[in-house]
């Protein structure tokens, strides 16, 4: 009966580490699940490499799934796979080590003064109260006693597999997993012992009371350990889910480069949802007229065929981002995202302005995304004249616009005032195929002070609030759905 025990647990430990991994990102199905299942039970827990590299296989599909599973696995498994690979004796044997002697045999041993102290007092104790002798000849205080790591690990394993402890996600549940714990242990024994004697003053009492605080510390460590691996995943998803949701003006500068990873992570996951498809597609209509020329040389025989193919323009998408200090937070993480996205976006071309407006795309081709944007942010920040920045774009790009090209415009539209040339933006918006416009701002804002933006919304397809990564998230999804 011992084996289908055995492996029903086995596959229980191995369920909550594919929890773990998805708190972590890595996507497992409920396939993969079962080809991991089998993967273990083929291995066995024996070898701790040859199963990492058999669930490696089965579980990780990318590089980056690849060393976050490396991560985890070695922190899941540290002090599992000894509980299954064989009996405490053949890992005393394995390790060259004896099988501590408990009770009378115990109590002879020799020992360091403290212990020797302790056991002596406990004993002599034990002679006339006999919970007190129940207690000693317990498992758990046998454990403590011979300082029985192996056999202490294996019992706060399986208290921690009763208790759930694989479900702590947040730091305020640690005292009570801890509390389930000890009482699962059988603490609850030795706490009712403590009290008596603490009433008794009797001169076991502080010896049996180092023994409680040495378990209470184990178990504590334990599921300090415990939280730490089962809630980073949580933690961090927590954390992402958080910035997704913050204005992105408000983003302190220690989170930059979380945030920077987040939005390439979003991309990342767009890309695959929009990916192209590979299609066959017919070689188009036959040319009958330039086959039957070409076949002439040939006394009429036709050895090459000629087909007629509709050539389609292209589309292209152009980016208009205002760099000035009340957008630039805004304009680097919309330039992020669609650089991040080169392989299912239509060709981009980017331009940056504030008082006045130049192409920067020849920056993202010779520097890393990173880099660009802080030469971008270098070279077009200051005070804002969209009248200027639209003159600007109408002289460098007006004339590439065609039916195949959307345009998105990001800024607030805050003109200080000047002439908002909405004659140029008509006419990008009678030339496009869609202009889109995306504002920080709350929509409460537009036209309060100097924002031009109710009239720029004439000459706009679509306008939107957008100042959080889920929005621009969400936008960016429309606009690939929009280019299929």
């Amino acid at each position: 009966m011992a084996e289908p025990t055995q492996s029903s647990a086995m596959q229980s430990h191995l369920v909550n580490f594919i929890g773990l991994l998805r708190s972590h990102d890595v996507r497992v199905s409920p396939a993969e699940t079962l080809d991991a299942m089998d993967v273990a039970a083929t291995l066995g827990y024996a070898r701790r490499d040859r199963l990492r590299d058999g669930l490696a296989a089965a579980l990780a599909k990318t590089p980056a799934e690849e060393a976050i599973f490396q991560h985890c696995f070695s922190r899941f498994f540290d002090q599992r796979l000894a509980d299954f690979s064989s009996t405490r004796e053949e890992r005393a044997t394995q390790t060259g080590e004896q099988e501590a002697p408990s009770g009378p045999e115990a109590a002879s041993m020799p020992k360091g003064d403290a212990d020797h102290s302790a056991a002596q007092l406990l004993e002599t104790a034990a002679q006339t109260d006999a919970d007190l002798q129940a207690l000693l000849t317990s498992p758990l205080l046998r454990q403590l006693q011979d300082n029985d790591s192996a056999a202490l690990n294996l019992a706060m394993g399986e208290a921690a597999a009763s208790v759930g402890l694989s479900q702590i996600r947040m730091f305020t549940q640690k005292g009570q997993f801890t509390r389930r714990m000890l009482d699962a242990m059988g603490e609850d024994q030795l706490r009712r012992t403590l009290v008596r004697l603490d009433q008794e003053d009797s001169p076991a009492l502080e010896p049996l009371r180092r023994y409680r605080d040495i378990l209470r510390e184990q178990v504590r460590d334990y599921v300090e350990r415990q939280y730490l691996l089962q809630a980073e995943g949580e933690n961090a998803r927590f954390m992402d889910d958080l910035l997704r949701r913050t204005r992105l003006s408000n983003l302190e500068l220690r989170y930059q480069h979380r945030v920077q990873e987040l939005v390439q992570r979003m991309a990342r996951k767009l890309a695959e949802r929009h990916a192209r498809k590979r299609r066959t597609y017919r070689r188009g209509k036959l040319d009958m007229g330039r086959t039957l020329r070409r076949g002439i040389a040939n006394d009429g025989i036709l050895f090459h065929t000629h087909w007629k193919r509709t050539q389609k323009n292209k589309p292209q998408l152009l980016a208009i981002c205002d760099v000035s200090g009340s957008v630039a937070a805004y304009a680097k993480f919309l330039l992020l995202f669609l650089y991040s996205l080169q392989d299912v976006l239509p060709k981009v071309r980017s331009f940056a302005f504030s008082s006045h407006l130049g192409e920067v795309s020849e920056l993202f081709a010779q520097h890393p995304v990173d880099k660009a944007i802080e030469l971008v942010n270098w070279r077009y920040g200051g005070a804002t004249d969209y009248g200027k920045s639209l003159q600007d774009f109408a002289r460098l790009a007006l004339d590439d616009i065609n039916s195949s090209t959307t345009v998105i415009m990001l800024g607030d539209a805050r003109n200080n005032h000047g002439d908002p040339q909405l004659d140029i933006m008509r006419s990008i918006y009678q030339r496009s195929r869609r202009v889109i416009w995306l504002n920080p701002e709350s929509r409460r804002a537009w036209g309060t002070g100097d924002s031009e933006m109710p009239r720029y919304l004439s000459a706009c397809h679509f306008a939107a609030e957008c100042n959080n990564l889920t929005q621009l998230e969400r936008i960016v999804d429309q606009l690939l759905k929009m280019n299929r």
